[in-house]
C-alpha cells in the first residue's frame, strides 16, 4: 500500500470517528429525560465519559444567561447530603441540569452495535432566593443500532443507521424536602418511568466537509405518581470540517443545530399544559483526536423558542473524552 492510500485510509477512519463523538453531543430535552442522539461512526468498541450542562432562566424579565449568577457549572462539591436547601437572598431564579455519563459501545457484528449509558445527575433549582440541589444515579439507557448503509470507501461518503432502545427507571424519583413534601418531577434524579425510543442517523461527506443528521422519537411511560411526559421528538444537524495537524493529531470545528419538541407534563394521562418544550438551538463545537483518544467540547445557545410556560432555555455545554479499542 502506498503512502497516499495509507493517508486516505487513516483520514477516513478519523473522519468517521469524529462523527461518533459528535453524536454524543446531541442533547435532547434534559428535563424530560429524552434520548440523546447518535451519529454514524467507525466500527470500533469504545468507552466514553461525557459531562453535560444545561440552564433555564429568564423568569419575569430577569437576565437570560447560560451561567446564571449563583449557579454552579460543575456538580457542587460542597454537598454533604442530598438534597441541599438554603436561602442566600439572590434574586435570580434558574434551573440547572447536569449529567456525568459513562457510555459504552460494543459491536456484535460489523453492522450491529449495542450501547449503554449510565448517568450521574445533579439538578439545581433556585426560586425566590431558595436553592435546592438533588443528585444521584439517573435513568440508564440501552439501545441498539443497525448500519443499513456503509459507503465510506469512495470520495462521496454515506452512512445510515436505524435503531431503537429503552430507558429504565433506575433513577431516584421520590426526593423530599425537610417537611416531607416531594420535590417536583423535573428536579428528581429520574423520571420513574420506563420509556422507549427509535432513531435514524444519516451521514454525507465529500472530502473534508460533511454533514450529519440525527432524528429520534421517544414514547414515555407513566411513573408510580401517575406522572408522565408527552411523547417527544428531537433532531440534530452537524456541519463539520476536518483538518490534520502532523501525523497523529486531527481537529474538527463544527456548526451545530438542535431542535426539540415535547407537549410537556401529563398527569393521569392528561396534559397539564406545563413545561412544554419547543425550541431551536445553535452553536459551535471542537473535536481533537490523538491516536485512539478523542476530546470533544461544544456550546449551544437558544436561537428560537415557541411560547410556553417554561423559563427560557438559555443553552447547554458539553465536555467529553472517548477511548476506542
Amino acid at each position: 500500500m502506498n503512502l497516499s492510500k495509507i493517508h486516505y485510509t487513516v483520514s477516513r477512519k478519523l473522519l468517521i470517528l469524529v462523527l461518533m463523538l459528535m453524536g454524543t453531543q446531541a442533547i435532547a430535552c434534559d428535563i424530560c429525560g429524552c434520548f440523546m442522539g447518535i451519529t454514524p461512526y467507525l466500527n470500533r468498541n469504545s468507552i466514553s465519559l461525557l459531562y453535560r450542562y444545561r440552564s433555564f432562566n429568564g423568569y419575569n424579565g430577569q437576565q437570560h444567561s447560560l451561567f446564571p449568577k449563583g449557579g454552579s457549572f460543575f456538580i457542587p462539591s460542597d454537598r454533604k447530603n442530598s438534597p441541599i436547601t438554603n436561602h442566600d437572598g439572590n434574586p435570580e431564579d434558574y434551573e440547572l441540569y447536569r449529567s456525568l455519563e459513562v457510555r459504552g459501545k460494543y459491536f456484535i457484528t460489523s453492522r450491529l452495535e449495542v450501547n449503554a449509558i449510565l448517568p450521574y445527575v445533579s439538578n439545581s433549582e433556585r426560586y425566590n432566593g431558595y436553592t435546592s440541589t438533588l443528585s444521584g444515579i439517573g435513568d440508564v439507557n440501552f439501545y441498539a443500532g443497525y448500519h443499513l448503509v456503509q459507503k465510506t470507501e469512495s470520495k462521496f461518503k454515506q452512512q445510515l443507521i436505524a435503531g431503537a432502545g429503552i430507558k429504565l427507571a433506575t433513577g431516584k424519583n421520590d426526593f423530599k424536602n425537610n417537611e416531607g413534601i416531594r420535590y417536583s418531577s423535573l428536579m428528581q434524579g429520574g423520571t420513574g418511568s420506563t420509556d422507549g425510543f427509535v432513531y435514524l442517523n444519516y451521514l454525507v461527506g465529500v472530502g473534508k466537509f460533511g454533514a450529519s443528521l440525527n432524528t429520534s422519537y421517544k414514547v414515555n411511560g407513566t411513573n408510580s405518581e401517575e406522572e408522565s411526559i408527552a411523547n417527544s421528538t428531537t433532531s440534530f444537524l452537524n456541519i463539520f470540517y476536518t483538518q490534520r495537524i502532523g501525523q497523529d493529531v486531527q481537529v474538527m470545528p463544527s456548526a451545530q443545530f438542535f431542535y426539540e419538541y415535547s407537549g410537556g407534563e401529563k398527569y393521569k394521562g392528561v396534559k397539564t399544559g406545563e413545561h412544554v418544550m419547543n425550541n431551536l438551538m445553535g452553536g459551535i463545537g471542537l473535536d481533537v483526536f490523538y491516536k485512539n483518544v478523542a476530546f470533544n467540547a461544544g456550546i449551544q445557545k437558544n436561537i428560537w423558542e415557541g411560547e410556553t410556560d417554561h423559563p427560557m432555555s438559555a443553552g447547554k455545554v458539553h465536555l467529553g473524552i472517548t477511548y476506542n479499542f
